[in-house]
């Protein structure tokens, strides 16, 4: 008997739910282990773990009897089997009961243990920090006159950040793509450094590779810029949250531990990891966090940076930077994706019906698609001619022209993400598997699991071969031991190369195509945006924005179902939690 048949036996109407085998079994287990007579326990136990996997950290009921569709996203047909009460059978929840119970009721949210742990780990641990005191520069308003200009009639909101990141321990600051975030934390660790006695040891820390990448590559660009006394006190290299996790600096009373703690791209971080993170970090460091509140949250459970940002724990520290010194908000993909942020989806239609059709074909700085066929040869053939410059690159290591070293590979790295084409989906022919195949075959590739110029993701952290999840790499032509061989190159973010044997990355994706949640950190030159041409639930308003602001100078947006579009900037992602 499958689990998902022995999970349902005598459980009415679960079979007509979406309700997953997992969240059955949870519920059956602790029934197992505390038996219960009333089924409405064992329904909270299962709708607890399914809102969990869907990215809730707790099941919220204090509006359940008018908002049970809304909370778990259900069609009133598949609410109709959920038993009466519920609310009012949770207070007699027996697995939400004492210290170790696997449930926690608390303020009508029903948790995991381990979500609520999370929550309150996470809760304490800032209370605790904001409860330190910081010594700030004597004369700041001087210092910050010197890093920003004297004080004009608009206030400087980098500057208000950066005095508030002086006076206290915690810092969130927000703000999309352009609006001078990690800017601002140069001319902070500039401001700490030239106050300090001795040097501050300062992390710079991302939750994936590209992006402690980027991070790195900003800082290098803000230390070429400064003298060499000024540069030296800037880090030279960001890493990845997990590789801080596991670093010396990381330990309890580590001599090396930090002064001053810096995450990039803090919405991606997931409840748990926060919480290790927080965790990690010494209570005498000063934490800032960067990130764009308004794009997707994490993958996994949890809307930490949003629900901190909104709630009122941090609210008096937390920051927002509005203007974007990469887009115009009043034209091209500044227009488009202040639109969707804000929900105006008849602004998005009127730009939609002005925007030229085809992709990348004008001078327009965004266009749009509409067309039925995800095997559209003219886009496929666009998008090749937009990856010309990479696939000659290519060809010159192919033929032997030139050896593939370290220089080369980071070269073609850089060369393949000018172009970025993100899918809403993962699966079904608008989704990036059937992508993947399209454009491998569009751009001329062999129809084999390895080649030269395949781009590969990780999609978990490997701490053997020094690869985590969301890196980016390119199989390419190397020398070994006198023999031309297939390795596959991977950018530190230190600037250096890692190469791996491709047999050893078992879990990795082509990625011609990748989903909007893999670009998340990255930024591309041009970008296709690709929607389906069906209602899915992963189809909303952070999704539209964020993918539309990994462009930088052109965007398309294919929409083969316009109308999904519309709709999809109107709905907004509301994760449950208590951190607000």
């Amino acid at each position: 008997m499958k689990l998902s048949e022995l999970t349902r036996t005598g459980w009415p109407g679960s079979a007509r739910t979406p309700l997953q085998a997992l969240d059955l079994a949870f519920a059956q287990f602790c029934q197992q282990q505390q038996p219960s007579a009333l089924l409405q326990h064992r329904w909270l136990a299962a709708l607890t773990s399914y809102q969990w996997g869907r990215g809730h950290a707790c099941l919220e009921m204090s509006e359940w009897s008018t908002q049970a569709a809304g909370v778990l996203n259900w069609t009133p047909e598949q609410c109709h089997y959920l038993p009466a009460d519920l609310l009012g059978a949770a207070d007699s929840l027996p697995w939400a009961q004492g210290e170790q119970s696997p449930l926690v009721w608390v303020g009508k949210r029903l948790y995991l243990r381990r979500a609520w742990q999370a929550e309150q780990t996470i809760r304490n641990n800032l209370s605790a920090r904001l409860q330190h005191a910081v010594t700030p520069p004597a004369d700041l308003q001087a210092q910050l006159d010197d890093l920003f200009g004297p004080p004009g009639a608009t206030p400087d909101m980098q500057r208000q950040a950066c005095a508030h990141a002086a006076q206290h321990a915690v810092t969130l600051i927000t703000g999309g793509p352009g609006t001078g975030k990690t800017t601002t934390v140069v001319k902070l660790l500039r401001l700490l450094q030239a106050n300090a006695a001795i040097p501050l040891r300062v992390v710079l820390t991302a939750p994936t590779g590209k992006a402690a990448a980027r991070l790195s590559q900003t800082m290098s660009q803000a230390r070429s810029l400064l003298s060499d006394p000024q540069a030296q006190v800037l880090p030279e290299t960001a890493l990845t949250l997990h590789r801080w996790l596991l670093s010396e600096s990381a330990k309890p009373n580590s001599s090396t531990s930090p002064d001053v703690v810096v995450i990039d791209e803090a919405s991606m971080i997931d409840l748990e990891l926060m919480a290790r993170v927080l965790q990690a970090v010494p209570l005498s460091a000063r934490l800032v966090l960067l990130g764009d509140k308004d794009q997707l949250a994490s993958v996994e459970a949890g809307a930490v940076m949003a629900q901190l940002c909104q709630g009122k724990l941090l609210s008096a520290h937390t920051i927002s930077l509005v203007h974007s010194h990469r887009f115009d908000a009043t034209q091209g993909i500044g227009q488009w994706a202040r639109a969707a942020n804000l929900g105006n989806s008849q602004a998005l239609m009127a730009l939609w019906q002005e925007a030229p059709q085809g992709c990348f074909v004008t001078n327009a700085v965004v266009s749009r698609l509409s067309e039925g066929r995800s095997t559209d040869a003219a886009t496929l053939a666009q998008l090749k001619a937009c990856w010309q410059p990479w696939l000659n690159q290519l060809a010159e290591l192919q033929y032997g022209v030139t050896p593939c070293n370290d220089e080369s590979a980071l070269a073609l790295l850089q060369s393949f993400t000018n172009v970025g084409v993100l899918c809403a989906l993962r699966e079904g022919r608008w989704g990036v598997q059937g992508f993947n195949r399209q454009l491998q075959q569009a751009l001329g590739f062999a129809d084999q699991a390895w080649f030269v110029g395949r781009p590969v993701m990780a999609r978990r952290n490997d701490y053997a071969l020094g690869i985590m999840n969301g890196d980016l790499g390119l199989c390419l032509p190397r020398w070994v031991d006198g023999a031309v061989r297939l390795r596959v190159a991977f950018a530190d973010a230190d600037g250096s190369v890692r190469w791996q044997v491709p047999g050893r990355l078992d879990d990795v994706d082509t990625v011609f195509a990748m989903t909007v949640h893999q670009s998340q950190g990255s930024e591309f030159e041009q970008v296709l945006l690709v929607l389906p041409d069906k209602p899915v639930p992963l189809l909303t308003r952070e999704l539209i924005y964020t993918g539309m602001t990994r462009a930088k100078k052109r965007l398309c947006v294919w929409a083969p179902a316009p109308n999904l579009l519309m709709q999809a900037v109107e709905k907004q992602v509301q994760r449950s939690g208590g951190l607000d």
